[in-house]
C-alpha cells in the first residue's frame, strides 16, 4: 500500500473513538475485528446486549452501531486514512454489520475529520435547556450533516410538534404500566452505589438528570417508579426544540446509514455548542412510531427523535475497555 502497518495501538485507539457513540439505554451492543493483512476494520452485532421489549427487531442495535460506524469513520479520516466503508458486506452473516478498508491517504474533502474533537464531548444531557432557538443556520448545517449520510433532519413546530409530544406522552403511560419496560429499565440502569462503581455499561444515576417538575420537553425518567437518594427536580423548557432523522426505506441498511446520519448530526451539534438527547419512547411502539413522520410529505420512517438546545452537557457515562470489545487477527 506504500504506507507503513498501522500498530495494534494506533488501532485501538480507533476502536476506543467508535464506543464513545450512544446507544439505547447505554448497552453498547457492538464488537469490533481488525484484519491486519487486509488493514481492515469489522463491526459486529452484539446481540446478547439487545434488549427484548424496547427493541424487538433490534432496529435500535443498528442505530447504535452505525453511530459507532460514524466515529470510527471519522477517527480514521482524521488520523489521514480514507475509510472506504461497506455496509453489510456478508448476508450470510447478519451479525457483520460493517467493513472499513484503510484505502489510502485523504484529505479530508468530506469534512467528516473536522468532527473528531466532539467524538469525546458529546454526552446526552437530560438537563433543562435554555429557551433559546437554535439559528436557522445552525439548523440548515445540521440538515445537511444527515443528508451527507444519507437520510432527512427536520424540526417540527406548531401543530406538528404538539402531536409528535402528545405522542411521546402516550408512549409515557403505556411504559409505565408494562411490565416490559420496567424490565429494561431494571437491566440496564445503575442506582446503587456497588453498581454504579463497578458497571462498564447501562445509565448510572448520575446521568439520570433531575426529575421534571414542569416544562414540555420530553425526557425520559430512567429512574422509573424507583426513589435515587438526592435527586433534584427541576423545570424544564415549554417550547423543546425537537428533531425527527428519517430514512426512505426501513431495512437493516436503513437503520445503519441512519445510525451515522444521527451521529453527524450530534457531533455537528456539539461542535456548535448544543446539547442534546434521545426521545426513543414513540419509537419503541410500532403504532406510535408512523404518525411522528413528517406531515408534509406523509412519507419516510422516522428513525430517531432528538431534543437538541443551551443547556449543559451531560456527564459522561462508562464504557467496556476496548480490550473487550475488540479482537486483532492476522
Amino acid at each position: 500500500m506504500g504506507q507503513p502497518a498501522p500498530s495494534d495501538e494506533w488501532v485501538a485507539a480507533r476502536v476506543h473513538d467508535a464506543v464513545a457513540a450512544p446507544s439505547m439505554h447505554n448497552t453498547q451492543p457492538w464488537r469490533f475485528r481488525y484484519l491486519r493483512r487486509s488493514r481492515t476494520f469489522e463491526v459486529w452485532a452484539d446481540f446478547e446486549r439487545t434488549m427484548p421489549h424496547s427493541d424487538p427487531d433490534a432496529r435500535g442495535l443498528h442505530l447504535s452501531c452505525g453511530a459507532a460506524l460514524l466515529n470510527l469513520r471519522a477517527s480514521i479520516v482524521h488520523e489521514g486514512w480514507h475509510p472506504e466503508t461497506r455496509l453489510l458486506p456478508d448476508l450470510s452473516d447478519r451479525a457483520l454489520l460493517a467493513s472499513v478498508r484503510l484505502a489510502g491517504r485523504t484529505n479530508d474533502e468530506g469534512g467528516l475529520g473536522v468532527l473528531h474533537p466532539a467524538i469525546r464531548r458529546r454526552h446526552s444531557s437530560r438537563f433543562p435547556f435554555e429557551e433559546r432557538q437554535i439559528p436557522e443556520a445552525v439548523r440548515a448545517a445540521l440538515g445537511a450533516a444527515a443528508r451527507a449520510e444519507g437520510a432527512a433532519l427536520t424540526f417540527p413546530t406548531s401543530w406538528h410538534l404538539w402531536e409528535v409530544l402528545e405522542l411521546v406522552q402516550e408512549a409515557e403511560a403505556r411504559n409505565i404500566t408494562d411490565p416490559g419496560s420496567d424490565q429494561d429499565l431494571a437491566r440496564w440502569t445503575r442506582i446503587d452505589a456497588p453498581s454504579v462503581s463497578t458497571a462498564d455499561d447501562g445509565v448510572p444515576h448520575y446521568a439520570f438528570g433531575p426529575r421534571k417538575r414542569g416544562g414540555k420537553a420530553p425526557v425520559r425518567d430512567f429512574a422509573g417508579p424507583r426513589q435515587v437518594a438526592g435527586r433534584d427536580a427541576a423545570d424544564f423548557e415549554r417550547t423543546p426544540q425537537l428533531a425527527l432523522l428519517s430514512s426512505d426505506r426501513d431495512r437493516p441498511e436503513d437503520w445503519l446509514r441512519a445510525g451515522q446520519a444521527m451521529e453527524r448530526v450530534l457531533l455537528l451539534a456539539t461542535r456548535e455548542g448544543l446539547s442534546s438527547s434521545f426521545v426513543t419512547q414513540p419509537l419503541e411502539w410500532t403504532d406510535l412510531r408512523w404518525p411522528l413522520r413528517d406531515p408534509m410529505t406523509g412519507t419516510g420512517y422516522t428513525q430517531v427523535l432528538l431534543r437538541l438546545g443551551y443547556g449543559p452537557n451531560g456527564p459522561g457515562t462508562p464504557r467496556r475497555p476496548v480490550s473487550e470489545v475488540l479482537d486483532i487477527e492476522p
